[in-house]
């Protein structure tokens, strides 16, 4: 016989292995989940709206397309109400692949949730990320990721240019329907900041960080033919697990706000706080150049070369903390951009005196890890400080079709091995 001593200890021996159990049960379960890596393979950076936006939208559904840069098994997406001073609801959100205009591909609709529930509520300045949904989607694959917007919603949120049909439905929430009643139409971006998905350790990506040289100003609708997407192309053709992250505003500067928070503001955000990023390419600083001085902005502040340079450095040692590598950008010729618009003076002999310091400290000062020389590339070889015609979008200031398409392609891929 026992003691009854001696069986409470049994009892109490018994209790401590079964925890020590669970405990290493549960290392274990941490370790897989931490082996784990989620990777952006689609971003739009948030900003507040500028020029003519719809108001509203209330008892509706929002269809946005996005083409992916890599492909994987299980998808997230990430909403923002960063620029919002009231909280949105979401009453339901699903994901799917896109087919023919506002369709849906059969079978391959996906409902999301966050935390288990249905709805979300996107507080002021805050983001939320959705949990995750088993999808097979290929790389350059489009996804249509459905929002229902139940109550009067302000859009303070949206990436202005998003150079992709958004479809706005009738009254109704749709997002588990592959049919879509469309009301209206638009080519900005809702809420929407960013596609992720699951992959191995070895992934990695590259953010593309500037203007609206980088998000595709002028390019083709529904095309995807911006400088980024001619490189996810590219690295996807040269077999290269590598996502292509487009985190450019249009109109936006390194050092003042005015499209979006300035890029030194929004560094961390758009470039430092992606998940798996290895390298990220800064192609920024003609607008704070060419925008003081002009209708737009009479008494902007005047910025030197040296100004936009230091901006620069601040941009390059912040990535470095990260172990992250930084490849700088020539900013590409603008002669008479935007004459007869709005800015008015964007383009003086005075300013152009500037972007030519920039490049020349960008191709000299070894500062960056190394550099894409996009001024040389489409330049006009008779007259450097213009685009050269084939490139052009009429607007002297903006790239065409095939001069983003230049750009992409002379994008040495060694420089991400």
């Amino acid at each position: 016989m026992f003691s009854k001593r001696a069986v409470l200890l049994a009892v109490l021996i018994a209790a401590v292995i079964a925890a020590l159990g669970a405990h290493a049960t549960g290392s274990a379960l941490a370790q897989t989940a931490l082996a784990q890596t989620w990777v952006g393979t689609w971003t739009a950076s948030p900003q507040p709206p500028r020029g003519v936006m719809p108001a509203s939208f209330s008892n509706q559904t929002v269809r946005q397309i996005v083409r992916i840069s890599i492909g994987g098994s299980k998808v997230r997406i990430r909403l923002s109400n960063e620029f919002g001073s009231k909280p949105v609801l979401i009453g339901a959100a699903s994901v799917g692949l896109a087919g023919k205009g506002a369709e849906i591909v059969a079978g391959s609709l996906r409902p999301l949730t966050f935390g288990g529930a249905k709805k979300v509520t996107l507080l002021p300045g805050a983001p939320a990320l959705s949990d995750p949904v088993e999808l097979n989607v290929a790389a350059l694959s489009d996804l249509a990721i459905n929002l229902y917007l139940p109550a009067a919603t302000e859009l303070a949120t949206v990436h202005q240019v998003g150079l992709q049909n958004t479809d706005v439905s009738a009254p109704g929430d749709f997002t588990a329907s592959a049919e879509f009643p469309v009301a209206d139409r638009f080519t900005h971006r809702f809420f929407l900041t960013g596609v992720l998905i699951e992959s191995n350790p070895s992934t990695r990506a590259i953010v593309t960080f500037g203007d609206s040289i980088t998000d595709g100003t002028n390019s083709t609708v529904n095309a995807n033919g911006r400088w980024p997407d001619v490189l996810a192309r590219r690295l996807k053709d040269a077999g290269a697990a590598i996502a292509v992250l487009n985190q450019g505003i249009s109109g936006n500067r390194v050092l003042s706000d005015g499209a979006g928070v300035s890029g030194l503001a929004r560094f961390e955000r758009d470039v430092l706080s992606q998940p798996a990023v290895s390298h990220v390419v800064i192609l920024l600083g003609i607008n704070d150049i060419g925008w003081p001085g002009t209708a737009i902005e009479p008494n902007g502040i005047i910025r030197t070369a040296d100004d936009i340079v230091a901006g620069y450095k601040q941009m390059i040692e912040r990535a470095r903390v990260r172990s992250i590598k930084v490849i700088g950008a020539t900013l590409t010729p603008f002669e008479n951009a935007l004459a007869g618009r709005p800015n008015q003076g964007y383009f003086t002999l005075d300013k152009e005196v500037r972007r030519l310091a920039v490049n020349h400290w960008i191709r000299t000062s070894g500062a960056f890890d190394t550099i894409i020389d996009f001024d040389r590339v489409i330049a006009d070889p008779r007259r450097s400080e213009a685009i050269a015609a084939p490139y052009d979008s009429g607007d002297h200031l903006h790239p065409n079709d095939a001069g983003y398409r230049a750009m992409g392609e002379a994008v040495d891929l060694k420089l991400f091995q």
